[in-house]
């Protein structure tokens, strides 16, 4: 997928490409030009990423090519064992969840799943959590309680599912009793917002101890397009909402809503996935081995002051 403002780069992509399997069946040495446009696309991302307005964040953030929550738990999850269902309604597939390692440290993983193709964007329901999702969340961290297990979510969602079905079953006080167990808990709670993290389907999961956002993430509470339909009635003007929402990482840390941003490579976390999911393992060990010295009591109360402090 070629986002619109990077076409040239795209092109100048394809040529190296180009060159290089020319270079690899002819035999042909063109390594000089191959560096040189090389060189050339490394500059073209560092000016086109340095200036990346929120609307192309948005775009930036929603790109398919992310890493996603099934990617992230493949890549540095160690014998990670899945857990499904609420014991009330179902399975929701919008939520990947269960127990595994992190650098040796146990912990219990909760993320959105938007999928990769047509199928699996289908059976995750596009990363749209239903009440079952959410009650299947909150009976993993009442479990990660019982047991002493630190919490990981990963945010990825447009939002929570709005369909009829999902209000008959009671969304909204899904949402709330999930954050109403995330503040009653006792252990850590480490929450990344990965790609896209909408409204209350994302605080639902991401009532934590550290928020911590990619660099070319988003988190707010209504999409752009969402907003604008409802304060201008037209999607002409998403760029106007984007720029007032302050949905950007940039943005949320100086608000105080996130507490730490990791950096992107250039060209963000699409082209360099395995640099990108190295970095988050990092954060989330780094962030983990922050509260190793904190009573159950003074993490819970860490954790609720830290919301609290965001209302006065």
């Amino acid at each position: 997928m070629i986002l619109d403002f990077e076409k040239d780069i795209s092109e100048l992509e394809n040529k190296i490409k180009e060159l290089k399997l020319l270079s690899c069946e002819n035999k042909v040495d063109i390594g000089s030009e191959i560096e040189r446009l090389s060189v050339k696309l490394e500059k073209h991302l560092k000016s086109t990423y340095e200036k990346l307005t929120p609307e192309q964040k948005v775009q930036v953030a929603r790109h398919p090519d992310r890493p996603h929550t099934k990617d992230y738990i493949e890549y540095f999850v160690e014998d990670f064992m899945p857990i499904a269902g609420d014991r009330l309604f179902s399975e929701d597939e919008a939520i990947i969840s269960g127990i595994g390692r992190i650098g040796g440290v146990t912990c219990m993983i909760l993320g959105q799943e938007k999928g990769s193709d047509t199928d699996s964007r289908i059976k995750h329901n596009f990363g749209m959590t239903c009440p079952e999702g959410y009650r299947k969340a909150q009976r993993l961290m009442q479990l990660a309680d019982r047991y002493n297990i630190p919490v990981i979510t990963l945010v990825d969602t447009a939002g929570a599912y709005p369909g009829l079905g999902a209000e008959e079953r009671g969304q909204a006080e899904a949402i709330a009793k999930s954050m109403e167990v995330s503040f009653d808990v006792q252990v850590p709670i480490i929450s990344v917002v990965i790609g896209e993290g909408g409204s209350g389907g994302a605080i639902a999961i991401a009532t934590a101890n550290k928020v911590i956002m990619l660099e070319n993430s988003v988190y707010s509470v209504i999409s752009p397009e969402g907003c604008a339909s409802i304060l201008w009635r037209s999607g002409k003007f998403t760029k106007d909402a984007a720029n007032a929402l302050r949905l950007t990482a940039k943005d949320l840390k100086e608000l105080g809503i996130i507490d730490e941003i990791i950096k992107e490579p250039i060209g963000g976390a699409h082209r360099f996935r395995n640099q990108m999911m190295d970095a988050v393992k990092e954060t989330i060990l780094a962030s983990l081995k922050s509260y190793e010295n904190m009573s159950r009591e003074e993490i819970r109360e860490d954790r609720r002051n830290k919301f609290f402090e965001m209302t006065k």
